[in-house]
C-alpha cells in the first residue's frame, strides 16, 4: 500500500504550522493589547489636559477634536450636545459645521429615547445622514447628554474597537464640559448672592432705626419681603419739632434694580425735606427724579403725609397707593385718597392735589402696600381693604406690635399659600394720641 503524501489534508498540522499559528496570534493579541495601551493613554491623556488648568468650553471641544484628527479610523463624526435642552453640533469631522448644523435629529433622538450604540440606517433618518453609519449615545447620570455619529468604518474589527474608545472621549469631554459649566454657575452665583447681600445692606440702611412712640403718637411697622430683595419701602422723618414726614412706597418689579430705584427715592425725598420744600414741591421732583433714572421703565406708587403735632393736621399725596385707613375713636373710617398719579411714568405729572385731614385724638392710621390686601383663598376671594378693616375694628385697642402680629396671622390663615404671600407685605401704623 503506497504511503500518505507527507502533506495530505488528512494529516494533522506540523509542529512547525502550529508554532506559525500560534505566532500569528500573539501578534494579533500584541497589536490588540498595543491598541488598546494607546486607546488608554489616549483617553487619560486627554482626561489630564481638560483638567489641568480652565479651559473653556469651546477649547474642550477643539481638543477633543485634534485628538480625534490622529485617529486614522475615524474618517466622518459629529458630536451632537445637549445645550438648553436642545442638541446643537460642537465637533465635526469630515463636513463642515454648516454641514452638521442643516442636519434634523428625529424625535426619539430629540427625547433621548436612543441609549445604546445604533446603526443609523436603524433610526431612519434622512438621506443627509448617509454619510454616518454609527450612533453612540453618551450618558450621565442615566440621561443622554450627547450623541456621537460616526462613519466611513472600514470594517467590523473597526467598528468593535472604536465604539468604546470614542465612548470613552466623549464621556470624559462631557464630563469636563459640565463641571466648567457648573464652575460658572458657582462663579455667577456668588456674584448674584454678593450682589444681592450688597442690595439688603443698602435696603436695610433706607429703613428707620428708630421710631418716634412719645406723647403724642406711637409709631409701629411691620415688612415681610416676599424675595431676598424686596420692592417696598417705609420711612419716617422728624423734620422739626412740630412736624413729622409718614412715607410707605412700592417700587415695580424686584431685586437690586428695584433696590436701587428705591434708594434713589429715599435720597431725593429726604435732601428734599432738608431743603424745607412743600410736598406740592417734592412729589413733581421725585417724579423727575424717577423718571430721568428709569425712563417710565419702572414706576412707584407712594404715600406721603406730613403731620404738624401742634395743629393735628395731616398734609399728604397719594401717588397711585392704596389708600391708607383713618381709623377714629367712634369707629369712623376716612380713606386718604387725595393726591397723583404713580411716580416714574411720565415726565410730568397730569395733576396733583394736596389733601389735607385733621387727625382725631385717640384715632389711628395705617399705612400698607397692596401685599396686604392682595391675599387670595382658595376660592380666589381676595382679602382686600375690607378684610384689613375688619381686622382693624376688631384689634384696634391691641398695642401696635400685637395688632401688626394679628393682621399677618389674618392674612396668613386667610390665604390658600399659607405664609407664602405672593408679594411684600409692609405696615406703618400711627396711633395719635
Amino acid at each position: 500500500m503506497a504511503a500518505a503524501a507527507p502533506n495530505s489534508p488528512t494529516q494533522p498540522p506540523t509542529d512547525s504550522a502550529l508554532l506559525a499559528a500560534r505566532d500569528e496570534q500573539l501578534k494579533q493579541l500584541r497589536r490588540q493589547l498595543q491598541l488598546k495601551q494607546f486607546e488608554l493613554d489616549t483617553v487619560l491623556g486627554v482626561a489630564h489636559d481638560m483638567t489641568a488648568r480652565d479651559h473653556s468650553v469651546d477649547e474642550l471641544y477643539h481638543m477633543l477634536r485634534l485628538t480625534l484628527q490622529g485617529q486614522r479610523n475615524v474618517v466622518q463624526l459629529a458630536l451632537f450636545a445637549r445645550e438648553d435642552d436642545q442638541f446643537r453640533p460642537r465637533l465635526v469631522l469630515g463636513c463642515d459645521m454648516a454641514t452638521a448644523e442643516n442636519l434634523c435629529l428625529s424625535r426619539p433622538l430629540l427625547d433621548g429615547e436612543i441609549r445604546e450604540p445604533r446603526s443609523v440606517e436603524d433610526l431612519l433618518l434622512d438621506p443627509d445622514w448617509d454619510r454616518y453609519e454609527l450612533v453612540l449615545p453618551i450618558l450621565r447620570q442615566r440621561h443622554v447628554v450627547a450623541y456621537v455619529f460616526v462613519g466611513g468604518l472600514r470594517s467590523d474589527y473597526d467598528r468593535q474597537q472604536l465604539i468604546p474608545f470614542l465612548t470613552s472621549l466623549a464621556n470624559t469631554l462631557m464630563g469636563a464640559v459640565e463641571n466648567r459649566r457648573l464652575q460658572a454657575q458657582r462663579i455667577a452665583d456668588a456674584a448674584v448672592r454678593k450682589e444681592i447681600e450688597i442690595a439688603q445692606e443698602v435696603q436695610a440702611l433706607l429703613f428707620p432705626r428708630k421710631l418716634p412712640n412719645d406723647a403724642d403718637l406711637a409709631i409701629e411697622r411691620s415688612y415681610v419681603p416676599h424675595t431676598e430683595i424686596g420692592g417696598d419701602y417705609y420711612d419716617v422723618v422728624e423734620i422739626d419739632a412740630d412736624r413729622l414726614m409718614l412715607c410707605v412706597a412700592d417700587v415695580s418689579g424686584k431685586g437690586v434694580p428695584a433696590s436701587l430705584l428705591m434708594s434713589n427715592f429715599q435720597a431725593g425725598l429726604r435732601t428734599l425735606l432738608r431743603q424745607g420744600v412743600p410736598l406740592a414741591t417734592v412729589v413733581p421732583e421725585l417724579n423727575h427724579l424717577l423718571f430721568r433714572n428709569s425712563g417710565g421703565e419702572k414706576f412707584i406708587t407712594a404715600f406721603l403725609g406730613i403731620y404738624n403735632r401742634r395743629t393735628r393736621q395731616l398734609e399728604y399725596v397719594n401717588a397711585g397707593h392704596n389708600d391708607p385707613l383713618l381709623l377714629a375713636d367712634n369707629g369712623q373710617v376716612t380713606t386718604l385718597k387725595v393726591g397723583t398719579v404713580m411716580l416714574g411714568i411720565m415726565e410730568e405729572l397730569p395733576m396733583l392735589r394736596v389733601g389735607q385731614v385733621a387727625i382725631p385724638r385717640h384715632s389711628m392710621l395705617l399705612l400698607y402696600t397692596d401685599g396686604l390686601t392682595e391675599v387670595f383663598d382658595a376660592e380666589g376671594n381676595e382679602f382686600g381693604e375690607e378684610g384689613v378693616l375688619e381686622v382693624l375694628h376688631r384689634s384696634r385697642y391691641l398695642p401696635l406690635p400685637k395688632l401688626h402680629q394679628e393682621m399677618l396671622r389674618s392674612i396668613d390663615a386667610y390665604s390658600s399659600r399659607g405664609s407664602h404671600f405672593a408679594d411684600d407685605v409692609t405696615m406703618l401704623s400711627c396711633r395719635f394720641k
